[in-house]
């Protein structure tokens, strides 16, 4: 089998040679040769190029690569995945089977030219840069069958490649003294532009703009205006560990408002409250391998107590499915035990490579994490949506944020988890989703990895069916990102940690005493009425002064009062939102102010579902479609919901969209790429007509996609 096999494939690739017009310099007939050694030793002497070896290796995010280096080399598999863009993949070597299935070629026959097997573009192909310059000489390797060498040139490899939709990533192998390969980037990570610094800088900065507020645009320059406004609004504070922030109180406060808001609705449906603790052990943390696949690079370890190494690293959670379910094996052993649903507000460690963003992207973040056990699927499946609802809530009714419900494709889904449903935002100012909130349900996995069982009404043992649910302090940066202008943040009333600031305006030489006085009277009668006030009567900063000031933090309301507004009984109310002014007289403060409030938390939905809703569109064609993606917005596609042809499509529109950039590859450290992946399957999506075919395989589509490029 495997001779006819390797016959079937060779055959291929000579028909492939034909049709490029390859004619190899040199072929050679010889035993099967199942390594390296044994390739070197068939072609000794009848044969002059340079052998290739390969190796396949697979990460369950970054997918599978094929490199082909020389066959002296000896490739650092720690250095490998940033040299080929994948920084912070966990390489393993890839099985028979894997290489069989995905290239078509058995053990000892795999070679570059295995790419043309390769037709949904779930490989990745790397070469050593050395081989493929001009002047490098012949390569010797197989046509896909080890019992035949042949001799072809770099640039006809490079063609080869080129035809089957696998342009290679070339990677300088830097040659150490012992002339072994070790794996290094291919090139330094981009520089800053040196054309003009000067212009570079000062991109999308206001004229004339005043260092104490925000000094840039949202539109011109969205990644400096996000930063001056979370810090210069006392949200946030930098920290000397990157990727840490302080959260301040003005932030934290809006925490405090997300917890008490979420903690009420899952209390509702029989959630308590515990804690675990933030470590765990190596052994229970590997005891799910898909689960720790997907977390492994970005786990933390302690290793040292003191001056003292540990006997054993102990990690610090990434998530807590390891630290909590060996206790539900000791507490869960009758249908009586069940469900059992645990909730923790804590903090999580994930050591991200990619470039840190304040609340988006973060090494240590704060989230609750809900975690549950059901005798039966039924009701395990019916609490996923109930949380993914209350998720919603969070954004919709506190954050006046709109989102998109959904389920998660296969290839996104939580690891080690059946099936993962999403809530998703979107940020206009960058034409970006951003996922916001995942409740997971995790099947019978867990339980079958940790022992879990329990005896049913019938005496029968049954394993309990879990799930997972969490929403992080990226809801405030979400909230940021949608609602802030250019004067820095609009805050919905509903999470304000003041609702209306009282200014006084102080007149010079006169005693104000009575205007001050009056000034806190109505902010005590406005917090009887339930309304969050405060006053500003600092006496060193001018009127105009704190109106910036306040813009800045996003108070939602303005009530402005000066000697002539106390003489005539009334007050101006100023809108953050809108900037609209109105004078009311005093008597109706209270309600007129309740009323405003309502108003503003509505009205800021209501814009940001527009601003949303126009920036989801549907394309039916990949020409269609990336025309679309490239106009910043979220794609609805028919589509056969199979993973290689997900892999191809992140692959190809990062590739198509490098091209149109000039050729330039983004940092792999980026936290924005380039490359469009699935946001969800969504929940309202409209019917699928029979026989829409797939936006990208061609084949009958299953259901409405929703793509975007993502955070």
């Amino acid at each position: 089998g495997g001779v006819q096999r390797g016959a079937m494939a060779r055959a291929a690739v000579e028909a492939a040679f034909d049709e490029l017009g390859i004619k190899p310099s040199a072929t050679i007939e010889h035993e099967a040769a199942m390594t390296v050694d044994a390739g070197l030793a068939a072609i000794e002497g009848k044969l002059s190029g340079t052998f290739i070896k390969n190796l396949v290796v697979k990460d369950k995010k970054a997918g599978l690569f094929l490199v082909s280096v020389r066959s002296g080399a000896k490739v650092d598999m720690k250095a490998l995945p940033a040299a080929v863009g994948a920084a912070g993949a966990n390489f393993r070597m890839a099985d028979a089977a894997l290489m069989s299935e995905k290239l078509g070629v058995a053990p000892g026959s795999v070679s570059p030219l295995a790419v043309m097997n390769d037709a949904a573009g779930e490989v990745t192909l790397v070469l050593d840069r050395s081989l493929v310059v001009e002047g490098a000489g012949a390569l010797a390797l197989h046509p896909c069958d080890n019992t035949a060498t042949v001799a072809i040139s770099g640039a006809e490899l490079l063609a080869f490649a080129a035809k089957y939709g696998h342009p290679p990533v070339l990677v300088d192998f830097a040659t150490a003294a012992d002339g072994e390969a070790v794996a290094a980037p291919a090139k330094p990570p981009p520089a800053k532009k040196e054309a003009d610094p000067a212009a570079e800088k000062g991109k999308g900065k206001k004229e004339n703009s005043d260092s104490k507020g925000v000094e840039f645009t949202k539109a011109g320059n969205f990644p400096k205006w996000y930063e001056q406004v979370i810090v210069k609004s006392e949200m946030i504070e930098f920290f000397d560990i990157s990727g840490c922030y302080i959260l301040r109180p003005w932030s934290f406060s809006i925490w405090d408002a997300i917890r008490e808001y979420l903690d009420g609705k899952i209390k509702t449906v029989g959630v308590q409250n515990c804690y675990f603790p933030m470590f765990v052990s190596e052994s229970k943390l590997q005891a799910e391998k898909d689960h720790i696949e997907d977390f492994a690079p970005e786990v933390a370890w302690v290793t040292r107590s003191g001056n003292s190494e540990l006997e054993k690293p102990i990690a610090i959670r990434p998530t807590s499915e390891t630290i909590m379910y060996p206790a539900f094996k000791d507490w869960i052993h009758s249908h009586r035990d069940l469900p059992l649903k645990l909730n923790q507000w804590c903090n999580v460690v994930r050591w991200e490579f990619k470039h840190p963003t304040p609340f988006l992207r973060t090494r240590e973040f704060l989230w609750q994490e809900g975690h549950t056990a059901y005798a039966n699927k039924a009701d395990a499946d019916v609490e996923v949506l109930q949380i993914l609802d209350f998720y919603a809530g969070v954004y919709e009714e506190l954050l006046a944020v709109p989102v998109i419900k959904g389920r998660k494709t296969e290839k996104e889904k939580f690891a080690g988890g059946d099936y993962t449903t999403t809530v998703e935002a979107f940020i206009p100012a960058t034409g970006r989703a951003i996922q916001g909130a995942t409740s997971h349900s995790l099947g019978q996995n867990f339980g079958k990895m940790f022992k879990i069982e329990f005896e049913g009404h019938d005496g029968q043992k049954s394993i309990p069916w879990q799930n997972s649910w969490g929403l992080t302090t990226r809801t405030i940066g979400v909230m940021v990102m949608v609602h802030g202008d250019d004067n820095g943040l609009v805050l919905p009333p509903r999470i304000a940690p003041i609702q209306a600031v009282l200014i006084p305006i102080f007149l010079k030489g006169q005693d104000n005493t009575l205007l001050t006085a009056q000034c806190h009277e109505l902010a005590a009668q406005l917090e009887a009425g339930g309304i969050r006030a405060h006053v500003d009567g600092r006496t060193n900063y001018n009127p105009g002064w704190k109106y910036s000031h306040w813009e800045l933090k996003g108070v939602p309301l303005r009530l402005e009062m000066g000697p002539k507004d106390l003489a005539n009984k009334t007050i101006r109310i100023v809108r953050r939102d809108t900037g609209d002014k109105e004078d009311t007289p005093l008597s109706i403060l209270t309600q007129k102010v309740a009323l405003l409030l309502v108003t503003i938390q509505h009205d800021l939905l209501a814009k940001a579902r527009a601003e949303r809703d126009a920036n989801v569109t549907t394309a039916l064609t990949w020409q269609d479609f990336m025309t679309k993606i490239g106009d910043g917005k979220m794609c609805l596609t028919p589509y056969c919901n199979e993973k290689e042809f997900e892999e191809m499509v992140k692959a190809k529109s990062k590739a198509e969209a490098v091209a149109a950039a000039g050729g330039e590859e983004e940092d792999e450290r980026s936290s924005t790429t380039l490359a469009v992946k699935t946001l969800c399957i969504p929940y309202d999506a409209p019917p699928l007509p029979e026989g829409t075919p797939c936006f990208i395989s061609g084949k009958p589509a299953v259901c409405w996609c929703l793509w975007g490029r993502s955070y």
